[in-house]
């Protein structure tokens, strides 16, 4: 498998606080400049090897210019095993489930979205979508690898296995009729987005035990995905803080 690499100051700090490098690049002329120095600093406590290389050499190895003088090679990337998932879960938890993202800014998006959320675990089919590559896992920021991320072969099939175990499928369609809400998030509970351009694919839908749209103003029909899975994911977050606070002030008053 290929090694990737990313670049920039902000996303090289993000993956060495995530631990998603194996080394850290430095553009010699840079390692005065003040921003430099957390990095090394955490590079430093991680153990990290540091290549230090003129700027211009730097720019060959990362195949850009605007690197701002770091760079970093990454670790490979931590999917998770759905079976052991869903062993973990038991029936209960917040998941999300992506249907053919193919744009890898947008997937990342959705990574970061997910885990300010407090999603449990992301799940993303193998064929037809963005791979979590280098460019995903810089708009994530960190958070491909802080938010559990499974790739499957058969997403019709784990969705069937979701539902076994007592998950409620709520996909996202503009037709949908019913509003996000209007809709019980608080149960075991997989949201389920499409990609950019077709949204969910029909097995997908057919497999969601509700199908829901985000009321829309004006003239707008649609939100860009990563949008739209922040719209949806804090909603059902909100629910179920909600619920949560409920039941454990109920809980206070039996005591």
């Amino acid at each position: 498998m290929t090694q990737e690499s990313l670049y920039g100051i902000h996303a090289v700090d993000a993956a060495l606080d995530a631990k998603e490098l194996l080394e850290l690049w430095v553009a010699v002329e840079r390692l005065t400049d003040r921003r430099m120095a957390p990095l090394l600093q955490k590079a430093a406590a991680q153990a990290l090897p540091v290549r230090e290389w003129p700027g211009t050499l730097l720019s060959q190895r990362l195949h850009t210019d605007k690197h701002q003088g770091a760079g970093g090679l990454l670790r490979a990337f931590p999917e998770q095993d759905f079976g052991a998932l869903l062993e973990r879960l038991d029936g209960r938890g917040f998941l999300l489930v992506l249907d053919g993202i193919l744009d890898p800014r947008n997937l990342g998006a959705c990574l970061r979205s997910a885990e300010a959320a407090g999603v449990d675990a992301v799940i993303l089919p193998k064929d037809n979508a963005c791979p979590v590559n280098a460019t995903v896992r810089k708009a994530a920021a960190g958070s491909a690898s802080r938010v559990p991320v499974c790739v499957v072969t058969n997403l019709a099939r784990t969705l069937s296995a979701l539902q076994e175990r007592g998950f409620w499928l709520v996909g996202m369609a503009g037709e949908g009729e019913q509003s996000l809400y209007g809709l019980d998030l608080t149960m075991p509970l997989a949201m389920v987005l499409g990609g950019e351009e077709k949204g969910l694919r029909r097995l997908t839908r057919e497999h969601c035990d509700y199908l829901a749209q985000i009321p829309m103003a004006g003239a707008i029909e649609s939100l860009n995905v990563s949008v739209a899975a922040g719209v949806c994911l804090f909603e059902a977050a909100r629910q179920r803080r909600s619920a949560s606070t409920a039941r454990d002030a109920g809980q206070e008053k039996s005591a």
